[in-house]
């Protein structure tokens, strides 16, 4: 068993491997019971702390995502994962892709445009180890 962290895309089915499913998103899913989450593969533990704030996710949403418009959400994003608490809960996981499988994820289909890709690449440079992406 090879312990990581994976990159998911939540409410697809649960892979094996992924372990405890982290949501890093502002909100729950719409229409879906709290008790049904993990059930229909959302997430088990929700983990709003981690997803962009809701100013920067407006932002992004207003116009289509150029290349040089990802850059700056990508930078805007990493400048919000740098509040103290924020970097101590993703040493936590870093320390925890030790010992436990996990997985974080968000609801974007395309996980190049997503802040997923970004939390990934926080998590790495804390010290995370990261599962290979999924082919």
């Amino acid at each position: 068993m090879t312990l990581a962290i994976r990159v998911v895309r939540l409410g697809a089915p649960r892979q094996p491997g992924e372990g405890l499913r982290l949501g890093t998103v502002r909100r729950p899913p719409r229409g879906v019971r709290k008790e049904a989450l993990a059930r229909r593969d959302y997430f088990d533990v929700w983990l709003p702390e981690l997803a962009p704030s809701a100013p920067l996710i407006s932002w992004a949403r207003s116009e289509p995502l150029s290349p040089r418009r990802w850059a700056t959400f990508a930078r805007r994003y990493q400048a919000e994962m740098r509040k103290p608490a924020v970097r101590r809960l993703i040493a936590l996981l870093a320390a925890l892709s030790t010992r436990q499988e996990l997985s974080v994820g968000c609801y974007c289909e395309d996980e190049s445009r997503c802040h997923r890709s970004v939390l990934a690449e926080l998590l790495r440079n804390a010290g995370a180890v990261m599962a290979p992406p999924a082919s």
